[in-house]
């Protein structure tokens, strides 16, 4: 293979890395921030059950004053029976009476519902804590593994561009100028192999004439259609 080619095709196989790595950094990064959005998402469960058992709280508060004040106006009627002069006024005393038992009774049948509720609402408080302390726990030993990959990959992208800078170093000018230029719209594709008679980057027929020369690789040669760069794979990698 024509030295220069062979240094583009090694120069485009360590780009290709490179644009590799912060990908996979941020698929990293992801797979913590899935549990970390899980754990917000708990917290905000948490406190929105903290503000309801409040609200329950405060109902039932509300209502011991009325039933408070319901059972003094018991009293009073209890006393008013004592002052009865007359049968209407013994019978609007007995209605208030009865309307004021069915209102106490409606208030102790509404604190034991609020009971209840605050029950179940501090069961589920209790849950949802416990799930917040596992999900920080998995938090903790993702984050560690997470830290290593990152920093497994960083070392190793420090090593391409180690390799990548010393083969710049014995680069042609105007060979990676040539690279350049077609990297800037071709990307990672810039330098492709031929299969089956075919450009790799644009995936059309080259004639025979051009892969004849392509398996030469004597010189540089660019793909008629799209003009990628092109190269013969070895057996080896083709396999």
């Amino acid at each position: 293979m024509n030295k220069y080619l062979e240094e583009l095709v090694k120069l485009s196989k360590f780009d290709t890395k490179i644009s590799m790595f912060e990908p996979q950094i941020e698929n990293e990064k992801a797979k913590l921030a899935t549990f970390v959005e899980t754990a917000e998402a708990i917290k905000t469960s948490i406190n929105d059950i903290y503000v309801q058992i409040d609200d329950v709280k405060s109902k039932r508060t509300k209502n011991n004053i009325h039933l408070a004040e319901l059972k003094t106006k018991l009293d009073d009627i209890s006393k008013k029976h004592n002052e009865v002069q007359n049968e209407k006024e013994l019978k609007a005393l007995q209605l208030e009476e009865e309307i004021t038992k069915e209102q106490i009774s409606f208030a102790n049948e509404e604190i034991i519902r609020l009971d209840e509720i605050t029950e179940e609402k501090e069961s589920q408080l209790k849950e949802a804590k416990e799930k917040l302390t596992e999900e920080e726990e998995s938090i903790k030993e993702i984050q560690t593994a997470v830290d290593e990959k990152i920093e497994q990959i960083n070392q190793e992208r420090n090593s391409v561009y180690q390799e990548r800078s010393e083969l710049l170093e014995k680069f042609d000018n105007k060979i990676l100028t040539f690279y350049e230029k077609i990297k800037r719209w071709a990307k990672d594709t810039a330098v492709v192999p031929v299969k089956k008679q075919a450009c790799y980057g644009c995936f059309m027929k080259i004639n025979d004439k051009t892969y004849a020369e392509v398996i030469k690789s004597e010189e540089i040669v660019n793909c008629p259609h799209c003009g990628r760069i092109l190269y013969k794979e070895d057996e080896t990698e083709e396999a």
